[in-house]
């Protein structure tokens, strides 16, 4: 069965798109690479890199990019991984043009701000009768493209699609495991990025080792609460798509959502700090849907729920500090 999956088309040509190009053709897949802008396109044809979105990384000629769409239909398997607030467009877009037999394997962390509805429900409604899968895990962009060892989490809800899906996108330095729990690998990837803005913010204000280490804890805690409500597995939270991602987001320094947030620790606003930027920090638009789903589920989210208030009601970041710390004693389990 891995064998089916030897052609990979890959929609995005962001650093997370080029990486994961990079590695299904370490891989010994034939990849075609969709991007929107013509420059990227260009880029890789004429020069084998991206340096708008991955620079300092060469490209393997063999790695073919494309502005038309319709140049993903030969793929016999599409890695979706535009932004997650336009996957949904995307998803529609795809659909009249790849087979209903393709799986499509989502790869952008968050959950749609309009619906509340995690990615992999979000593009089963747009490319109806397709099996459609999610990748998540600890993968800073440019660490992949360079080859550095990580492994992910490959969640399907079909044992045989995603053990397959996992050969045919192995190498010797990236190692997927598959689940069946999609809703857990979906919801890790995106909440973690809302504790990440979290971590960042005590970075920038400057509250020490101690208050990170505590604030990480206790976010993956909202992160389990959330997650069990929702039907996601404890065990897919605490593994690579759900702890191992919020660790490294919350302490490297290659993440957007750390540095989003290490920003206003500093004073920023952070529409101010977003402006022009070429890549997305998903969880500014990830934190205020979780505070609403922890309301819908009955579930407590104070730290969430603080980054959005900083982020979208330009709450203080003191007073916000002081009201997380002065919450009633509780069991530690409660």
């Amino acid at each position: 069965m891995p064998e089916r999956y030897d052609q990979i088309g890959i929609v995005g040509g962001g650093a997370w798109g080029t990486a994961l190009a990079m590695t299904a053709r370490r891989a010994g897949r034939r990849v075609t690479l969709w991007a929107r802008e013509p420059d990227v396109v260009a880029d890789i044809n004429d020069a084998h890199r991206n340096p708008r979105f991955l620079p300092g990384h060469a490209i393997d000629a063999a790695i073919a990019a494309t502005s038309a769409l319709t140049d993903i239909a030969t793929a016999n398997a599409v890695l979706l991984v535009t932004p997650a607030q336009a996957t949904r467009a995307m998803a529609q877009q795809l659909a009249p043009l790849v087979p209903p037999d393709v799986p499509i394997v989502v790869c952008a962390k968050g959950i749609e701000a309009d619906s509340g509805k995690l990615m992999p429900a979000v593009v089963a409604e747009a490319l109806p009768g397709h099996s459609v899968s999610m990748l998540s895990g600890p993968t800073f962009a440019e660490e992949v493209a360079r080859g550095l060892p990580t492994a992910v989490t490959l969640a399907s809800p079909n044992r045989a699609l995603g053990e397959a899906l996992a050969h045919a996108l192995r190498t010797p330095t990236f190692r997927p495991y598959w689940s069946d729990d999609v809703t857990g690998v979906a919801l890790g990837g995106a909440i973690k990025n809302v504790l990440a803005i979290a971590c960042g913010i005590v970075e920038g204000r400057q509250l020490g080792d101690n208050a990170r280490a505590a604030l990480l804890t206790r976010g993956f805690a909202e992160m389990a609460r959330l997650g069990l409500a929702m039907g996601a597995r404890l065990e897919t939270l605490a593994g690579l798509a759900g702890l191992g991602d919020l660790t490294l987001t919350c302490n490297g320094p290659l993440s957007r959502n750390r540095s989003l947030g290490a920003a206003i620790g500093q004073g920023s606003r952070a529409a101010d700090f977003l402006a022009g930027k070429a890549s997305v920090a998903e969880g500014y638009y990830t934190a205020p849907v979780v505070q609403a789903l922890a309301a819908r589920h009955g579930v407590e989210m104070p730290i969430c729920t603080a980054v959005a208030a900083l982020l979208h009601d330009d709450a203080d970041v003191d007073a916000t500090i002081r009201a997380l710390l002065a919450r009633p004693l509780k069991g530690e389990g409660e």
